[in-house]
């Protein structure tokens, strides 16, 4: 098999659509064998998924997810900022969403959401050692809440329409590979 073959190159880049969360973009590529074709691609900064560990439980958030106008259960996380590591926004938003901190915090992993279509990456991250040091310090348009709730129920309601956030089905996975070494 020769993987050269499978390889692109972008020739050009065309902003279509900037907004304050993602742009649009059509990119002019060229296949090995020289076919040319247009392709759509979402730009977006990273961002974090933080699995906060404390006992049986994971504390969990709440909120409003526009795209599926109705309200979400997920692990904490966010949008990493600019000259910001992933760790370190792994801790800013479980600080920011819950109260607590963690004493250990291990990366599980990075990954892109759908690379069809998306040039940005998340970084899903383990908190443990948990302790709680103040109250939410929520972004102005952020509404959550925050809760425990046991890891069975996490793990048998993923996937349903109280958690259909893929990408969190994504991480309890490899939370759940992880605790199984």
């Amino acid at each position: 098999m020769n993987d050269e073959k499978l390889i692109w190159t972008e020739k050009s880049s065309k902003e279509l659509l900037k907004t304050v969360v993602f742009d649009v973009t059509s990119r002019h590529s060229v296949s090995a064998d020289g076919l040319e074709g247009d392709y759509i691609v979402v730009n977006a900064r990273d961002w974090v998924i933080v699995i906060p560990d404390l006992e049986e439980d994971f504390l969990m958030v709440k909120q409003w997810r526009h795209g599926e106008k109705a309200l979400s259960v997920e692990f904490p996380g966010g949008v990493i900022d600019a000259g910001e590591d992933p760790e370190q926004a792994a801790r800013r938003e479980l600080l920011e969403e819950t109260g607590y901190e963690a004493g250990t915090i291990t990366k599980l992993a990075s990954f892109n959401p759908n690379p069809a279509l998306f040039s940005n990456h998340v970084h899903v991250y383990l908190a443990e050692d948990l302790k709680k040091t103040s109250d939410q310090d929520l972004d102005e348009d952020e509404y959550v809440n925050f809760f425990r709730m046991s890891k069975s129920e996490v793990i048998s309601k993923m996937g349903t329409p109280e958690m259909p956030h893929g990408l969190m089905g994504s991480a309890l996975g490899l939370y759940l590979a992880r605790k199984q070494k």
